[in-house]
């Protein structure tokens, strides 16, 4: 029989190991080439939830909001966004006509922005004509959410609503219903609920609209009474964080803070001491006393820097599982050395460039966005 004990364990430390390990080093150097190279016709923008190996080169750090304002006044010639898909769209929106947006990694895209496509949106809207009669826009403000196509915010921006970030997501939905008298929220049902309750809006008139359904598998009357009309979709990050882990840290710190994400679930939101977007959780954290306790409900990039940041207080992500934005982390530092040494030898490599009938209505709706308070 064979000796269990006698067997030499593999560890992760292979050739083609190493080589990753080697080329991603020499990345390193290349990307401080490359910038230095450029010098200030590059800007790099890099979100929260990038990995560390990528943010670390970023010139402005930033969540959806504050990136969208800086987006939209850098004097560079090349934007490169180290975030997904939609944001890069949205910096190219906002940006000037001779500026280039690029995505280092262009399969970099967003779970919840795949959860609502135009054509879904369009005939949600055609069956809300249906039932309320007429054309919906005189009673229905459209709202996305600033994970969201280009393309929807575009039709946004058409029918005369807004876009919204998770920092200004109360100040959209009260301008919202200064105007019309129900709301059209989407993708994110989380964001868009917790901020209705928030707001006093009762559960019953803050409807689910299911687009693999028809009329989103509402009634008449349902659909006719309600205040708010959100759409079924979720951030895979957000969606992992449950009651029970809530429940789990007052156990084991019964003095523990907990602050989360409004994309997180009712349930979780309800149980938290303090809810806000990624520039609020940085904002509470930083400002706290030494010695305090944090557990906190969002994407663990961004919760492991303020650890690493603040070590004189307890910092740890609500959930016991890793929650990572997994297709922004397809952005690594070969793709940001990639896409800068192109730009050194003259050559753009993964452009977004958004369509000008697009970009019209989708600025638009951007701009009305960047107006409305925080």
């Amino acid at each position: 029989m064979m000796d269990i004990n006698a067997l030499e364990i593999p560890v992760a430390n292979t050739p083609q190991d190493q080589t990753l390990v080697e080329q991603e080093q020499a990345a390193v150097a290349r990307i401080e080439r490359a910038k230095a190279l450029l010098g200030d016709d590059v800007v790099i923008l890099g979100h929260h939830y990038q990995r560390d190996e990528v943010v670390r080169f970023a010139d402005f750090l930033g969540d959806s909001y504050q990136l969208s304002r800086e987006g939209a006044k850098v004097a560079a010639k090349y934007i490169v966004f180290a975030g997904v898909h939609f944001m890069a769209e949205s910096a190219d929106i906002l940006g000037r006509d001779d500026q280039v947006v690029i995505l280092p990694n262009m399969n970099a895209g967003c779970s919840m922005a795949d959860m609502a496509n135009l054509n879904q949106v369009l005939t949600a809207w055609a069956e809300l004509e249906d039932v309320l009669g007429g054309d919906p826009a005189g009673t229905i403000m459209p709202i996305t959410y600033m994970n969201s196509a280009a393309n929807l915010k575009a039709f946004v921006g058409k029918y005369g609503g807004t876009v919204c970030t998770s920092s200004n997501a109360r100040g959209a939905l009260d301008w919202a219903f200064a105007q019309r008298e129900k709301v059209f929220f989407f993708p994110d049902q989380h964001l868009g609920r917790n901020t209705g309750k928030a707001m006093g809006i009762p559960l019953e008139q803050m409807v689910l609209w299911n687009p693999f359904k028809p009329y989103g598998g509402l009634t008449d009357d349902q659909i006719r009474n309600a205040r708010i009309i959100l759409w079924q979709g979720h951030c895979s990050v957000h969606q992992q964080f449950r009651p029970e882990h809530v429940d789990m840290w007052r156990k084991q710190h019964p003095d523990i803070n907990i602050l989360v994400h409004p994309e997180c679930m009712m349930e979780v939101v309800d149980k938290a001491d303090y809810v806000g977007s990624t520039s609020y959780i940085i904002d509470k954290v930083t400002a706290a006393p030494a010695g305090s306790k944090w557990a906190i409900g969002t994407e663990m990039h961004m919760v492991n820097r303020l650890k690493d940041e603040q070590p004189d207080k307890l910092v740890a992500l609500l959930s016991p599982f890793s929650c990572l934005c997994s297709t922004m982390y397809r952005i690594s530092p070969l793709d940001l050395a990639n896409a800068l040494e192109n730009l050194v030898e003259g050559r753009v490599v993964n452009q977004i460039s958004v369509p000008d009938e697009v970009k019209q209505y989708a600025k638009l709706a951007l701009d009305r966005m960047l107006a409305i308070p925080r």
